[in-house]
């Protein structure tokens, strides 16, 4: 590993240089065990510790397929489904992989006893498989995480309504959090240059899936002057709507949980926050039932803030515990974008607020392949940025799934996996000084 890396850091290595580079036959990676997923039982979700089933382990290289390239990872992040995985649930991600490994001979390869996860990377390409002709070994990349087959009718106007469509990292194996990852090359799109490695690591599964949530045509549709409630919104998610937001002229009402996480959406730029925890808002009154005078306190402090006027676009992504309350203060003919279920899966809302009132909720899961390149194309100009706060190492991964499972984090947490420091990889810093405050945003809390 040490030729390679050195190989990336010179300034003078060429293509054929990393590709006459010999490969190790190992590599350490991010792990979960198939032989511990029931060392949770009993445990409710958040006495589950990741620290204690994420493995940091030597992994045999995977073989080199068609239309697929190995890249050497120098930064990935931690995404909630990397929790979801740690703590086995709602399903152990061995399901996904044995699932796969019966698609094809070179889909056995992901069926193995331990999960390399991660859904994200920036890094290097070191190798192409058969068919490859867009990246070539030394191009600087970073990874959306659809990983599709593209051999049905159905994937082919939308990628993400593929049925053998997956999340890379999450339902395969071989993922991000590793010296060495395998992927399909179209995962692959250019590293955007103002940035170091963890900070290009870090939006791409996020990004993705938020623009494809509030703005494309296939989530909400999002057009300017739309009031957008966000849930969440200086997490890891929700500070990337509200920065779509922002930046497509529409007015984001932020919910938070803290003034700190007030001040970070203040410095975006929003100024309609809500913080739940100081006013007191709970939605349930008991396990089972659900307070709908606070539904509709919550939806008076909307009015105040928006000038009277009801929601257009709910971001949701908490599930559960917020889910009655987004379907009520939606506006007559408004929509609920709901993408991951982080407080419990299983949704309670008043249809009649539903029907009645003609609102619509859409289910959305990550982005196609066009929706994941214009949504990095916007990193790679300056218009959206990354919202990394805090930067762990390889060993350390359980200790960063460990804060994002308990919402200790602000925006995204990243991991150094081949790169030795912060704040390398930058080959732009003209641009990333014209914009080195809002890249930092995060970072200064």
């Amino acid at each position: 590993m040490k030729e390679i890396l050195d190989a990336i850091q010179s300034t003078d290595t060429t293509s054929a240089d990393f590709a006459a580079l010999p490969l190790p036959e190992s590599y350490r990676a991010v792990t979960v065990h198939k032989d511990e997923t029931e060392m949770f039982a009993g445990l409710t979700t958040r006495e589950k510790d990741p620290r204690k089933s994420l493995h940091v382990d030597d992994v045999a290289l995977p073989e080199l397929g068609p239309g697929e390239a190995l890249v050497a990872v120098m930064a990935s992040s931690v995404n909630y489904n990397s929790v979801w995985t740690s703590i086995f649930e709602p399903v152990s991600t061995f399901s996904f992989l044995e699932r796969y490994g019966r698609l094809s001979e070179l889909s056995k390869r992901h069926d193995l006893p331990y999960h390399i996860i991660g859904s994200d990377l920036a890094g290097v390409v070191l190798r192409t498989g058969p068919g490859v002709n867009s990246w070539k070994p030394g191009d600087e990349v970073v990874a959306h995480c659809l990983s599709v087959e593209l051999e049905s009718s159905d994937g082919h106007n939308d990628t993400m309504l593929d049925p053998e469509q997956r999340i890379w990292g999450f339902e395969t194996n071989f993922g991000g959090l590793a010296e060495i990852a395998l992927v399909k090359s179209n995962q692959l799109m250019p590293k955007p240059d103002h940035l170091s490695w963890e900070e290009a690591a870090s939006p791409g599964l996020v990004n993705s899936t938020a623009y494809r949530q509030l703005v494309s045509r296939n989530g909400a549709g999002m057009k300017q002057g739309d009031n957008v409630l966000i849930w969440g919104a200086s997490g890891g998610l929700g500070s990337y709507a509200t920065q779509f937001a922002l930046a497509g002229g529409a007015n984001p009402i932020c919910v938070v949980s803290s003034e700190q996480k007030a001040d970070i959406c203040r410095s975006m730029g929003a100024d309609a926050i809500i913080d739940r925890n100081a006013e007191g808002y709970k939605f349930w009154k008991d396990e089972h039932t659900q307070d709908p005078k606070e539904w509709k306190r919550f939806g008076k402090r909307i009015r105040e803030l928006t000038g009277g006027e009801d929601i257009d676009i709910v971001f949701e992504h908490p599930g559960r515990e917020t889910f009655g309350a987004s379907v009520y203060v939606t506006r007559k003919g408004g929509t609920i974008t709901t993408c991951a279920s982080t407080s419990g899966y299983m949704h309670e809302y008043d249809n009649r607020y539903l029907w009645m009132s003609l609102k619509r909720i859409i289910g959305s899961h990550f982005a196609n392949y066009r929706e994941a390149w214009e949504a990095n194309r916007l990193i790679a100009k300056g218009k959206i940025h990354p919202t990394l706060s805090k930067v762990y190492s390889l060993e350390d991964t359980g200790q960063a799934a460990y804060d994002v499972h308990r919402n200790l984090h602000q925006g995204k947490v990243g991991v150094l996996c081949l790169a030795p420091e912060e704040g390398m990889g930058v080959r732009n810093q003209e641009m990333r000084d014209k914009h080195i405050d809002a890249i930092n945003r995060f970072r200064n809390i």
